[in-house]
């Protein structure tokens, strides 16, 4: 529960996506659920040479078992939160 509640902070901010097929996706974050099923928007492929065919997909939804990485923004990121949050979570409560 832990990624799903951080993901939920980060709606409406940009992310990429690498899927476990290599291809990247970069988008806005729509929604996320408690599997880490991912809907982006405004999306774009970030290797457009070899996904020619992902062009013209503006927006996704993303299998969460299907995901390798989310790449966040830089100032998405809090540090201090997530150490707290790991160690309520490794505490059990």
């Amino acid at each position: 529960m832990l990624f799903f509640s951080y993901f939920k902070d980060l709606v409406g901010r940009e992310v990429t996506v690498e899927l476990k097929n290599d291809l990247s996706i970069r988008g806005t974050l729509h929604s996320v659920d408690q599997y880490l099923n991912i809907k982006l928007e405004n999306t774009r492929v970030v290797d457009q040479d070899k996904y020619p065919h992902m062009l013209s997909v503006r927006n996704c939804f993303i299998r969460g078992s299907v995901v390798r990485y989310v790449q966040l923004p830089p100032d998405g990121v809090d540090i201090e939160l997530l150490h707290d949050a790991t160690r309520r979570e490794a505490r059990g409560g």
